[in-house]
C-alpha cells in the first residue's frame, strides 16, 4: 500500500490488515517526487530478496560479528533488484549498527563496556536468561574487523569503509543511545561522527 501512495496521488486498494481504500486523495504529497522507502532486514535470504523485487531502499541491521556473514544479503538484494526490472544504480543499502565513539578506541571500550553489558542484560532477561557479557567477550566484539562500531573516529571510518567494500552501501544509522547510556556521551559521540567521520567517509565514497 505505501509503494501504491507513493505512485499515485488518488489510490484505491485493498489487503489484509486495515480497510480498503477508495478513490482516496493523498496529500501532503513529499517534498522529493518520491518518498524514500526502506525495508529493514536482519538476516533473512528472503527478506534481503523481497526488497530487491520491490525495488525499495534495504537497510541491514548489523548488530555485530564479521561483517563479512552479511554480503550474500547483498548480493541477493542487488540481483533480485535487476532481475525485477530496477536499475542497479536506484538499489540502495543502507548499515544500522551499534556505536560508541571517543577520542581514543580505548577509552571508547572502557567508557561503553558498561553500558553495553547492561543492554544485553536486559535483552537476556527478557529471553529468560541471565548471563552478562564478560569483557573478555566484549573486547573481542569490539576488535577491529567486527561489525560493532566502538572506538576512535579512525577506527570508525575504517569499519564503515570496510563494510562499504562489501556491500557499496549509501547510509550508515549509527545507534548511540542504549543500555542507559548519559546523554552527554550520546551528544558526545553525535558531534565526533558529524565532525571526525563523516566527511572523511564521504570523501573517500566519493572517488
Amino acid at each position: 500500500m505505501l509503494l501504491k501512495l507513493n505512485q499515485q496521488e488518488v489510490v484505491s486498494w485493498s489487503g489484509r490488515f486495515r480497510p480498503p481504500l477508495e478513490d482516496a486523495d493523498i496529500a501532503p504529497r513529499p517534498v522529493q517526487e518520491k518518498l524514500p522507502v526502506w525495508v529493514g532486514v536482519g538476516g533473512t535470504p528472503e527478506s534481503a530478496v523481497r526488497a530487491g523485487r520491490l525495488g525499495v531502499g534495504m537497510a541491514l541491521a548489523i548488530l555485530g560479528g564479521d561483517p563479512r556473514r552479511f554480503k550474500p544479503l547483498a548480493d541477493l538484494y542487488y540481483q533480485a533488484g535487476v532481475e525485477a526490472g530496477h536499475a542497479r544504480e536506484d538499489l540502495k543499502v543502507g548499515v544500522t549498527g551499534h556505536a560508541y565513539i571517543a577520542k581514543t578506541t580505548q577509552q571508547a571500550k572502557d567508557e561503553y563496556y558498561p553500558y553495553y553489558a547492561n543492554y544485553w542484560s536486559i535483552v537476556n532477561r527478557q529471553r529468560g536468561m541471565t548471563t552478562r557479557i564478560p569483557r573478555a567477550d566484549f573486547e573481542q566484539m569490539a576488535g577491529p574487523e567486527t561489525s560493532l562500531f566502538v572506538g576512535s573516529p579512525q577506527q570508525i571510518v575504517e569499519k564503515i569503509l570496510r563494510q562499504h567494500e562489501l556491500y557499496g552501501h549509501c547510509r550508515f544509522l549509527a545507534q548511540l543511545d542504549i543500555g542507559g547510556l548519559p546523554f552527554r556521551k550520546v551528544a558526545e559521540g553525535i558531534e565526533l561522527l558529524a565532525a571526525e567521520v563523516a566527511p572523511v567517509v564521504r570523501k573517500a565514497t566519493s572517488k
